[in-house]
């Protein structure tokens, strides 16, 4: 299995500012947090931080922002997949040329039920592109947003295909028979189930650890499961994630992070309802109590709190 991203890694939110553009320094600071406090690396500009929300040059410029913040890139994937081929390709250049640990690529999701040629196309050319700088590819799997899956077969054919240049996947689509099945491809083909009640299977070298949405609120929690499996902090890490069960989870996360400014999203999603957030945050607040150790917000970190 490879060993270049393993473990607690958070599907990271992406601040906006009032005028709808991302906030760099922001996000740098929950994404230094983060970091520090339980993650083994970080999702950059995936479902959760709103990728597809963005234009071409705000998603550069939010890969930029990392770099030259100093963050550690060589724990972080960024999301490149995109409609276009075009844009896809130079996404993935740019965060080659930053030095981004991979690329997490969604497939070209406009146009629904193309044959797998279209896809091993899509592919091709992103490989190609990228020769020089020949950045690991993570493939995407959540085809409940993108319409287009990546099937087991298909994802066999892309190993035998380009070889080295495709190391793992991101599951969201809930399906753990499909995440144990693609996780059964190869030893070096690292899977990600996009929940962190997987992580005592992952310690046992099922999967290659989470990438999810609630490390965002977890983090640390979810590093005491992974590192000690310690079960009643995955408990605890598990009824956190299930507080957002029915409810808007981008817009929850961002509402919890602890600065009200974090609550903005881009269209077309919407800001978490008022009402729920009281009752979550309360619901979250008192989970933490019981767990004895309660989380500092990014804020309160930046202000030595």
């Amino acid at each position: 299995m490879t060993d270049r991203l393993r473990g607690v890694i958070a599907a990271i939110a992406t601040a906006v500012d009032e005028r709808g553009e991302p906030d760099c320094a922001r996000s740098v600071a929950l994404a230094r947090f983060l970091l520090a406090n339980g993650c083994d690396g970080l999702n950059v500009l995936g479902t959760t931080g709103e990728a597809t929300s963005f234009s071409l040059e705000q998603r550069k410029c939010v890969m930029t922002a990392y770099r030259d913040a100093g963050v550690a890139l060589e724990r972080l994937m960024v999301g490149t997949g995109a409609a276009s081929v075009a844009d896809a390709v130079a996404l993935t250049r740019h965060a080659a040329e930053l030095g981004f640990a991979g690329a997490l690529l969604l497939p070209p999701f406009y146009y629904k039920g193309v044959p797998d040629a279209g896809l091993v196309a899509y592919i091709e050319t992103i490989v190609t592109a990228t020769s020089a700088r020949p950045i690991p590819l993570y493939l995407y799997h959540f085809p409940a947003q993108s319409g287009l899956p990546w099937q087991v077969p298909l994802v066999k054919l892309l190993l035998e295909s380009f070889g080295t240049r495709i190391v793992g996947l991101k599951d969201s689509s809930g399906d753990m028979a499909y995440a144990r099945e693609a996780a059964a491809i190869s030893p070096r083909f690292a899977v990600f189930p996009s929940t962190e009640a997987v992580l005592i299977q992952a310690r046992a070298g099922e999967f290659a650890g989470c990438i999810s949405a609630t490390a965002n609120l977890n983090a640390d929690l979810c590093a005491r499961a992974w590192r000690t499996g310690d079960a009643g902090a995955l408990d605890t890490a598990v009824r956190i994630r299930k507080l957002f069960d029915g409810k808007p989870l981008v817009p929850g996360v961002k509402a919890l992070i602890g600065d009200p400014a974090w609550a903005r999203v881009e269209p077309p999603l919407t800001a978490f309802p008022a009402g729920e957030q009281t009752a979550v945050a309360a619901a979250y607040d008192e989970l933490r109590r019981v767990a004895a150790r309660p989380a500092k917000t990014a804020v309160a970190a930046a202000q030595g709190r």
